[in-house]
């Protein structure tokens, strides 16, 4: 069994390197063509089941890609980023320099965020629920920090050794009955964009 994950498109927010975790802006222009790229693709994967975040740009991102009814599932969410939604990177590192690497990281938490952990434990959780729902491979349509967390979850690689997905790309892991359903890295970020664009929460 495989299990797809999809950052949804670039939206307005990406483009300005600005953070939404629970927040949401609408995908750009950059963004819809990025998804409507992403289903050929999607067509040679050919998922049997399909699932996403709750939020608009996920949602968005599966009507475009034929899948406007898809389950939506809250625990499927970006990280939470408490004070720090709506701020701008550049913003961040100018004035939390060592506190946005160290967030980066996984280490550092803002205030009124979601710590890392957690955030771990809720994407670990409702991707396992999902996984366990029925059979064949699943795509799960979310965000790019859900991305990392299951990348740890799954395959024991913590957020400071991943680069973040491009928005509109496919990160595969594969879930191997014969090792006891243990997960190995398939692709990582791979799709019908190229990588050269914004890579902000």
């Amino acid at each position: 069994m495989r299990l797809i994950l999809m950052r949804h498109g670039e939206t307005e927010w990406n483009a300005e390197q600005r953070l939404q975790g629970h927040d949401n802006s609408q995908l750009s222009q950059r963004g819809i063509s990025q998804a409507r790229a992403f289903t050929a693709y999607l067509r040679t994967l050919a998922p049997a089941r399909v699932v996403c975040s709750d939020l608009g740009r996920t949602r968005q991102t599966a009507e475009l890609i034929g899948h406007h009814d898809a389950p939506c599932d809250p625990r499927l969410r970006e990280l939470h980023m408490g004070e720090w939604t709506g701020q701008t990177k550049p913003d961040l590192i100018a004035l939390h320099s060592d506190n946005y690497h160290s967030w980066r990281a996984g280490s550092f938490t803002p205030p009124l965020g979601e710590t890392w952990g957690d955030f771990r434990a809720r994407i670990g959780a409702g991707l396992r629920d999902w996984l366990a729902r029925g059979k064949g491979d699943l795509l799960a349509i979310v965000h790019g920090g859900v991305v990392r967390a299951a990348c740890h979850e799954f395959l024991g690689l913590p957020p400071s050794m991943l680069v973040p997905v491009t928005p509109g790309t496919a990160t595969i892991l594969h879930f191997d009955p014969a090792a006891n359903g243990a997960a190995r890295l398939e692709a990582y970020n791979i799709g019908a964009v190229a990588p050269d664009i914004s890579v902000a929460d």
